[in-house]
């Protein structure tokens, strides 16, 4: 079952399939706005989004012009989208989706600390709208019992097309605790609190949409605990004041959005390419410099944002590795292009020296461990899932740190071996490297192992696998194939690593 939800949520970028997803949900809420399930009209809440698409698309296509700065359509929609799911669409508020909508694009310019916005767009609107204004505020009338089945099951896909189901759910926890434990001290009945907490709340919607945000929440899983029960207390207590001010939703993520920030500051880099090297018939290796070192940790990635004409569905962003070690000078990735590539492969072979990449969300727990002596440990690559492995492995080098560590290294064949010299100098820090060939019979005189990585050949080569912790990178079919043959061999969720991407997509391009 988990595989055909997988393959179904790959088809979609991330940003694709949130749209889709505030989209079912006010298609649904035009649906109960016409069985008079909801307190709006169909053409009030026609009318607050097109108003709200509208300003937001002018707005941010000036704020993009004046600032020189990329523009993401789709962002435009789910922020035109969300306002009209919290504002009231009434006649009357017509002029507060108008403002916030303005606003809103233009937080994305005008608050921000090294080009990155620092607060949710929609909540810091309507917030600052909220303050100014106080007759103006956001109902968050998705809210309802009528639209919790559409909310929660999408809100689970998107979870798990991101993978921050831990994130939400340590929110959704603190957030009940509180709850039952407010419920207790006020005695109020189960029944009402249920229905005002759970049944007609907007939790979930602020759960799943709301704090997920990436660019305002923490990349790293540690911090994201402490960003949900932040947020959680903030979400449940409005009855706590600061300036006489009380924490509604908006004013809570707000909250929630500056503490990640402080906790976990991330920040945008514009890269200028010094290098191309062609490693193999399809594999290019992308150096590039900076006027500051980036601070970052071996293995872990960035989204790189590449504007380019005629950009297909797949839009302008991509997740890249590191191939670099922290300790150079320069930043390289690693980049598979096959014959039918998308428009933002396309672009990304065509960039020339001297010309700009811009990177953003730095992030990724896929690092080495504090110790490297304590426990055996295992790399799987497959193809370009080199790339992680790679910046760790120079990392060891350069450091000059003794290790334990066995890489399994599958490819196609010989010539997609990549980082040979690398790989063989690493051996004198105890990183061995095991080659397997999955198409063994165009490779004349392979005399290495063959196939593809199973139980049989991790045995052979890691007779102490149920002690070691193993770290798997490649194409998401490789690694989650991986992932069910050590389960089966009794290896420890806890003892399995991979190299996680939000909104990684499986497909040749």
């Amino acid at each position: 079952m988990n595989t055909y939800i997988d393959t179904f949520l790959n088809k979609f970028t991330t940003y694709r399939f949130t749209l889709y997803y505030l989209l079912a949900i006010y298609i649904f809420a035009l649906i109960f706005c016409a069985f008079g399930a909801l307190p709006f009209t169909i053409k009030d809440l026609l009318t607050t989004f097109i108003i709200a698409v509208i300003v937001s698309y002018i707005s941010n296509y000036v704020m993009a012009f004046l600032f020189k700065a990329s523009r993401n359509i789709e962002s435009v929609f789910i922020t035109a989208l969300i306002l009209t799911l919290i504002i009231p669409a009434f006649q009357d508020e017509y002029t507060f989706i108008f403002f916030a909508s303005g606003l809103a694009m233009a937080s994305k310019y005008l608050i921000t600390i090294d080009r990155r916005h620092i607060f949710n767009p929609a909540a810091v609107s309507v917030a600052a709208i909220a303050l100014l204004s106080p007759t103006h505020v956001a109902t968050w009338w998705i809210g309802s019992v009528y639209m919790l089945p559409i909310v929660v099951v999408g809100g689970l896909l998107l979870m798990r097309k991101i993978g921050k189901e831990k994130m939400v759910y340590t929110f959704l926890k603190t957030y009940l605790i509180l709850t039952i434990v407010a419920l207790i001290i006020n005695k109020v009945s189960i029944s009402t609190a249920i229905s005002l907490s759970i049944l007609n709340s907007p939790v979930f919607f602020f759960a799943f949409i709301m704090l997920t945000e990436p660019i305002t929440s923490p990349s790293r899983e540690k911090m994201q605990y402490y960003y949900a029960i932040f947020a959680a207390i903030a979400f449940s207590t409005p009855e706590l004041k600061i300036f006489n001010i009380g924490f509604t939703p908006e004013l809570s993520l707000c909250g929630a959005n500056l503490f990640a920030y402080i906790i976990n500051p991330n920040y945008r880099v514009d890269f200028i390419l010094e290098k191309k090297e062609q490693l193999s018939k399809d594999t290019i290796y992308f150096i590039f410099k900076t006027r500051n070192k980036i601070r970052y940790l071996a293995g872990q990635y960035m989204e790189w944002i590449l504007p380019h004409k005629k950009t297909d569905d797949r839009g302008n962003r991509r997740y890249f590795s590191f191939a670099s070690s922290p300790t150079e000078d320069s930043v390289s990735i690693l980049v598979r292009f096959p014959e039918h590539s998308s428009s933002y492969k396309k672009a990304l072979m065509n960039l020339q020296r001297g010309e700009k990449i811009t990177a953003t969300e730095l992030a990724g727990d896929f690092i080495l461990p504090s110790s490297l002596n304590k426990t055996p440990i295992v790399f799987v690559a497959g193809g370009v899932g080199i790339a992680p492995f790679i910046s760790m492995i120079k990392y060891i080098i350069d450091k000059r740190i003794k290790t334990n560590i066995t890489l399994i290294y599958s490819n196609k064949s010989q010539g997609d071996i990549l980082f040979k010299d690398i790989l063989k100098k690493a051996e004198y820090y105890g990183v061995k490297t095991i080659y397997t060939l999955t198409n063994p019979d165009e490779n004349y005189g392979w005399y290495g192992e063959k196939g593809y990585i199973n139980q049989d050949l991790i045995k052979k080569h890691i007779p102490s696998y149920n002690s070691s912790m193993f770290y798997i990178a490649g194409a998401q079919i490789m690694v989650d194939n991986i992932h069910n043959n050590l389960l089966q061999m009794g290896v420890s969720p806890k003892q399995i690593k991979e190299d996680f991407f939000p909104g990684y997509i499986e497909t040749k391009a």
